[in-house]
């Protein structure tokens, strides 16, 4: 036992000289490039002094990082993150002119700019060569970890103290967000997920699941993770009783949706005790937060969701290394869209502007941010950890669903389940990892692209209101924006009214291939006879156009052609909507109970030949509604744990197949008693902790709060701690 702790620390400290001697080389090559950079006095030193110099430069630099970083961004807590990665070459190259004002005799000197490029090199090549080391003594890191994961299990863990038992398993949730369940099929097929595939091979069953109509984010997160899809009919809607503009990606209305929910079941969330959220729009009910929407925007020092980022920036090399690879993810995406443009490829939209820093956000800077978070989590025993990986559905939206884009980013992925994996094997107790989506994507070209004009143009045309004649854009509302909003502390996506002017003009909003109008002017949830008394011509424009499926208006489906079918007609609706799938009708019926349901619908038309949709924003993979792969996303289990229903429909019946596991694992989750809901449980909340049943209640349309505002908006949350 001596001998191999003897053996492990000179292992480490050989890798310790191992760096220094490569750190002092990388500096002395610096100086001999760089003009404004010296390692040696004006008058000249001999090569033993200059290298001794580089030495003592290297090692003092080394030294500072790992000493003076980690109080630095600390106190930089409340910088927005990605001004803070700026900031890291900053406060590096800082750290190098302290280390060359410690070498004596004024030997060293740097000008501030250089010394930033010098300190940003430095680190870069410290960080590869710990990895390179790291890589080749596979041992060595495994035994690091154990050795980590056995030092805080006794810490956590006195011998004879209550609890010294081993611990049960936990569960690791790690969602990947938008990949479809043929999608995963098929690049697994491919063999471009190997780890995906080992684990279906030994030791995972995979099922598909059914979305509700609203196929996003927004509306499945909260149900998985809340037990309540309830009043969330789209990805963006209006309610007439506040006046606003609810955008699931939006903090504030991220928070709201998340009160409702917990005063809907009365329970807090699947993660309630000693459970871990991360990149997720929801908590979860979560003590342990990181990125995570529903709190971002909280003001002050102890209600902001910071953490995450402090912990992965905490190390230099961490942050120089994302630094470049965001840079190189930036520069690829640039180069895929000109190929894109250069061969033709159809359909195709903008991807310029600030989207390539938006991709490479979500397919680098929060991936990295969410792994880190989750390693910690793993090492610390969490009992419950809930992950979402944004990189597949933020590039599928630009690039579509299938092709070589999408898989380079979901073989990335791929790496980092595998190296979760491998941290989880030295964790403190044993971890079950679940593996799922939210939804999935419909290829296709938008409905901009496909016929010139917006549905917002149309719907004006409709309306006999004057329509621009350059056709305008409907931004894409992917959940990467929101989370780089978040990040610099600008919540609220710019350009979008979050309380639209009173007045006739009706209010247009986009999810997908899904949208909602509603008419301010016009009270409550407007019937079909008071909208064609208001607008003779705008139902038929719509349910007429060809890129138009159908329409929910007042508890009616229509079609094209004066198709037209009541809901609470058995078989009629069913008839009508059979194209969009089995479920369809039920899905649309659901919906129309909800109290907050605008006044029309309109899903995009779909083709069950080539699973083509018509996103209503700029996108060529999109989901939010019904037709083809959106509304078929996956659940994948390990075998430990018992079979999920044969068919699963809703988030909320996720939701409950997760909390039976959490059970059978012995798992942590309690019911909040009334006093820890926020609101009460009336008619329309009285549901169980199991979830919340799927029957629908009408009439149930919540009053609005004092001065039309979100009652959420001074309500304080949990945050994160760690």
């Amino acid at each position: 036992m001596q001998r191999g702790r003897w053996r492990s620390a000179g292992g480490a400290l050989m890798r310790i000289a191992v760096v220094w001697a490569v750190s002092t080389l990388t500096m002395l090559a610096l100086a001999g490039l760089l003009p404004d950079f010296r390692l040696q006095s004006e008058d000249g030193d001999s090569v033993t002094r200059v290298g001794l110099t580089a030495a003592w430069g290297a090692g003092a630099f080394g030294l500072l990082s790992a000493l003076v970083w980690p109080v630095v961004v600390r106190a930089l807590l409340l910088v927005p993150a990605l001004v803070l990665g700026l900031l890291v070459f900053f406060l590096n190259g800082s750290l190098l002119l302290m280390a060359l004002s410690l070498i004596p005799s004024d030997r060293a000197e740097a000008a501030p700019e250089t010394a930033v490029v010098v300190a940003a090199v430095m680190s870069a090549v410290a960080s590869a060569t710990s990895t390179a080391l790291a890589v080749r003594d596979d041992e060595a890191y495994r035994r690091r970890l154990y050795r980590l994961a056995d030092r805080r299990r006794r810490r956590r863990r006195g011998p004879g103290a209550p609890g010294s038992a081993e611990p049960p398993p936990g569960l690791l949730f790690l969602q990947l967000d938008g990949v479809g369940h043929a999608v995963l099929r098929d690049v697994v097929a491919r063999g471009l997920m190997p780890t995906v595939a080992d684990w279906l091979e030994r030791s995972h069953r995979i099922t598909p699941w059914r979305t509700d109509w609203s196929s996003q984010t927004g509306a499945s997160q909260l149900g998985i993770l809340h037990g309540s899809t309830f009043d969330v009919p789209a990805f963006r809607w209006y309610e007439k009783d506040t006046g606003e503009v609810v955008v699931c990606n939006r903090p504030t209305s991220a928070a709201e949706l998340q009160r409702r929910a917990v005063a809907r079941t009365g329970d807090g969330g699947l993660l309630t005790l000693d459970g871990a959220s991360r990149g997720n729009l929801f908590s979860g009910g979560a003590d342990q937060l990181a990125l995570v929407l529903s709190v971002s925007a909280r003001r002050g020092r102890a209600n902001r969701s910071r953490a995450g980022y402090f912990a992965y920036f905490s190390d230099p090399a961490n942050a120089v290394r994302t630094a470049l690879s965001f840079t190189a993810e930036a520069g690829r995406e640039i180069g895929q869209a000109v190929r894109a443009r250069l061969r033709g490829a159809a359909p195709r939209v903008s991807r310029g502007g600030l989207y390539p820093l938006i991709r490479a956000f979500a397919t680098v800077v929060e991936r990295d941010v969410v792994v880190a978070a989750v390693i910690g989590d793993l090492l610390a025993g969490r009992a419950a950890i809930y992950a979402d990986l944004v990189a597949y559905d933020e590039v599928a939206h630009h690039s579509g669903p299938r092709g070589r884009d999408t898989d380079q980013v979901l073989a990335r992925l791929d790496r980092s389940l595998a190296l979760l994996a491998r941290v989880a094997e030295h964790a403190p107790r044993t971890y079950r990892i679940v593996l799922l989506s939210d939804h999935g994507q419909s290829p296709g070209e938008s409905f901009l692209g496909r016929y010139g004009l917006t549905l917002k143009d149309l719907v004006r045309a409709g309306c006999g209101l004057p329509v621009s004649r350059r056709a305008g854009r409907t931004r894409s509302g992917a959940e990467a924006r929101a989370a780089v909003l978040a990040a610099l502390h600008r919540p609220v996506e710019a350009g979008e009214e979050a309380r639209p002017r009173p007045g006739p003009d009706p209010v247009v909003l986009a999810s997908g291939n899904l949208a909602v109008i509603s008419f301010p002017d016009l009270p409550g949830r407007a019937t079909r006879e008071r909208i064609e008394r208001a607008h003779p011509a705008l139902l038929p424009t719509l349910a007429d156009h060809p890129g138009v499926g159908f329409l929910l208006v007042d508890g009616e489906v229509l079609g094209r052609g004066g198709a037209a079918a009541r809901l609470s007609e058995p078989g009629a609706a069913e008839a009508l909507l059979a194209p969009f799938g089995p479920g369809a009708a039920e899905a649309v019926r659901r919906t129309d109970s909800f109290p907050h349901v605008p006044d029309i619908m309109v899903n995009s038309a779909y083709d069950p030949g080539t699973g083509a949709v018509h996103a209503f924003e700029e996108q060529i993979g999109s989901h939010g509604g019904l037709g083809g792969e959106q509304g078929r996303p996956f659940l994948m289990w390990p075998t430990e744990l018992s079979e999920p229903d044969p068919e699963l429909v809703g988030a909320e019946a996720v939701h409950r197949v997760l909390r039976r596991w959490l059970r059978e694992a012995d798992g942590p989750q309690v019911p909040l008693g009334t006093a820890g809901v926020q609101g009460t449980k009336g008619a329309d909340s009285a549901e169980g902790a199991e979830g919340t049943s799927r029957t629908p209640v009408k009439d149930h349309r919540p009053q609005p709060p004092p001065g039309g505002t979100f009652p959420s908006a001074g309500v304080s949350v949990q945050d994160e701690t760690r």
